[in-house]
């Protein structure tokens, strides 16, 4: 037999070793448990806070809305329509089946959507946190989900969002589609009333966000968005279709290059109206029916962008601020009007037309080459006598001549709260380089340049007492409450004749309507003054005329200002002022009926 092996037995060593093995350990697990302790209890908010930190925080923007733009009647010409893009989260419509069933069943109910189109696109975008399905809904299609998701029953609902945003609307389409401007893609407003009143008519983005609490649970807060104020404008929107309708008969008719209406008051600087005959719908402003007003479907289709964007850019400048032009004889009263305020001028002078002046080496000849012979002052004016014009010009002197054309605003900006207006400083003679034959032509308004809102605001002054009113196009700034928070009040800038010599002008201005050359303005109810004018453009030979024609009523106490240009008629004379002075009549005659003026004695 085998002899049986001796078993070992623990000494002290090893019984010493095994039991500082064994402490060691339970004091490693006594020390982690004190940590988390430490941790879990008396660490507890500020790791909380940091865990919290590291959670994803959403965020989504809530849009303002633009203010609107009104007329001064309180009629819309712009505003922004909230829309709604329907938004869905597949990833988590597909976690659960009983919330998938829900979701789709709330959608097809209150949508109207289509059950297998839905399905399928949710099938098709499984790890989609994110797909776009609808845009631009209306409040009406999306009222009744919105309801429901707010229900007890439609908790079950999810991964289903309705995102806001605005598009600009204008219910007039092209209507005074210059003055009015339009929106581009980034909310900044493009030409008119949109470019120059942006920074009032835009508000401030709202956010909504979403987070973990304390409890871990999802918590969301908002800050609202701002939205931006209304405008009120002094456009009468009557009187605006009154003048685009007439201006579209005309250009049917007898086409131009280009040809316009300014309606204003003269008594405040209020714009009624501008009209022109290049327009374009604001809610497409780059559409190419725009261009087909003047090329043909193939020279359309051969145009670079760069040549597009350069028309689309004429075709939204305002001609009536922007563009300028020889203003031809509806300046003479301005020259008639320095020599009366500075005492040269009676009104009991005549003078001897032959038809034309020798000036500066230069024949200078009146519009009436045969000579008008003898004719007083105020015939001057109505008959639209240039060689009588120039005599005037030439007992002023250039110093009292540039004095008054200065003093009407000739040179300078009306400052109108329109963007782009034309600089004319460069355009104008001074004093020093004006020779004999400047001072003559431009005694009746040819040798330099001016735009129609220049001309028209200097003549409110010459027949509403002498006062310069700062032309305008606004008139109030509300809140989104409907609150008046600012009155756009008349502002006076300077007097530039007495009234004395205003009521002389207009005198000899009812006489160029009763028997001079404006004859086509008179008014059965009202008694009209006004101002034909015809220029011959630069270069001279090429014979190409500007006409035009201001005209106002009633003559005693002016209410309404009506100014035409037309540059190059195309069918007959371009020199037939009365086509100008027909379309002035009908604005006028409607315009004074739109603001229910007193009829004239």
């Amino acid at each position: 037999m085998k002899r049986r092996k001796k078993i070992k037995r623990l000494n002290h060593a090893m019984k010493m070793r095994t039991i500082v093995s064994v402490s060691f350990i339970a004091l490693l697990f006594l020390i982690l448990i004190g940590r988390i302790v430490y941790f879990s209890v008396f660490k507890k908010d500020i790791y909380e806070k940091q865990v919290l930190t590291q959670q994803k925080y959403t965020s989504t923007t809530i849009p303002y809305k633009r203010g609107d733009i009104l007329d001064r009647n309180g009629y819309i010409l712009a505003t922004s329509q909230k829309l709604y893009n329907l938004i869905l989260e597949p990833k988590n419509i597909l976690v659960n089946k009983e919330k998938k069933k829900a979701t789709i069943n709330a959608l097809v109910k209150y949508m109207k959507l289509d059950r297998e189109k839905l399905t399928d696109f949710i099938q098709a975008h499984p790890d989609s946190y994110y797909s776009v399905y609808k845009v631009d809904l209306s409040y009406s299609q999306v009222a009744d989900i919105k309801s429901f998701m707010s229900t007890k029953d439609g908790e079950n609902v999810t991964g289903v969002h309705l995102f806001e945003h605005y598009e600009r609307k204008y219910p007039n389409k092209s209507m005074a589609s210059q003055v009015i401007g339009f929106v581009s893609n980034e909310n900044t407003g493009t030409g008119g009333i949109e470019q120059y009143y942006n920074s009032t008519l835009s508000g401030t983005d709202g956010r909504r966000y979403s987070y973990l609490n304390e409890e871990l649970e999802k918590d969301s807060s908002v800050v609202e968005p701002q939205d931006g104020k209304t405008v009120v404008t002094t456009i009468n929107s009557n009187i605006q279709k009154i003048a685009e309708k007439r201006l579209k008969k005309f250009e049917e008719k007898y086409g131009s290059k280009g040809s316009s209406i300014l309606v204003m008051n003269p008594n405040n600087g209020e714009v009624y109206a501008m009209a022109n005959s290049d327009t374009y719908d604001l809610e497409h402003p780059r559409d190419d029916s725009v261009l087909r007003q003047k090329y043909s479907k193939k020279e359309i289709a051969s145009m670079s962008e760069k040549k597009k964007t350069k028309i689309f850019n004429e075709i939204w400048k305002n001609p009536i601020v922007s563009s300028t032009f020889e203003p031809g004889s509806t300046y003479k009263p301005f020259t008639v009007a320095a020599g009366l305020e500075e005492g040269i001028l009676t009104g009991k002078e005549s003078y001897i037309c032959n038809g034309y002046q020798v000036v500066g080496g230069h024949t200078i000849h009146c519009s009436h080459r045969n000579g008008h012979g003898k004719i007083t002052l105020s015939q001057a004016i109505s008959l639209s006598c240039n060689d009588a014009l120039m005599q005037i010009a030439a007992k002023e002197g250039k110093h009292v001549f540039c004095k008054y054309q200065r003093a009407f605003g000739f040179g300078s900006n009306t400052e109108i709260d329109l963007p782009a207006e034309a600089q004319t400083s460069g355009l104008l003679h001074s004093e020093e380089n004006m020779g004999a034959a400047d001072l003559a032509t431009n005694s009746f308004g040819q040798s330099f340049n001016c735009s129609m809102i220049q001309l028209a605001s200097g003549f409110c002054s010459l027949i509403n007492g002498g006062q310069y009113y700062k032309p305008h196009v606004v008139r109030q700034i509300r809140d989104e409450q409907g609150n008046i928070i600012n009155n756009i009040e008349p502002s006076v800038v300077k007097q530039t004749i007495s009234k004395d010599t205003s009521d002389k002008l207009k005198a000899y201005m009812k006489q160029t309507v009763d028997s001079g050359t404006g004859t086509d303005a008179k008014l059965k109810d009202y008694s009209v003054g006004g101002k034909t004018g015809t220029a011959e453009k630069i270069p001279r030979s090429k014979k190409k005329y500007v006409v035009s024609f201001i005209g106002f009523a009633p003559v005693k106490n002016p209410k309404v200002v009506v100014y035409v240009v037309i540059d190059e008629i195309q069918k007959g004379s371009q020199m037939n002022t009365k086509l100008a002075v027909k379309i002035a009549k009908d604005v006028l005659k409607g315009s004074l009926k739109e603001l229910k003026v007193p009829k004239s004695k």
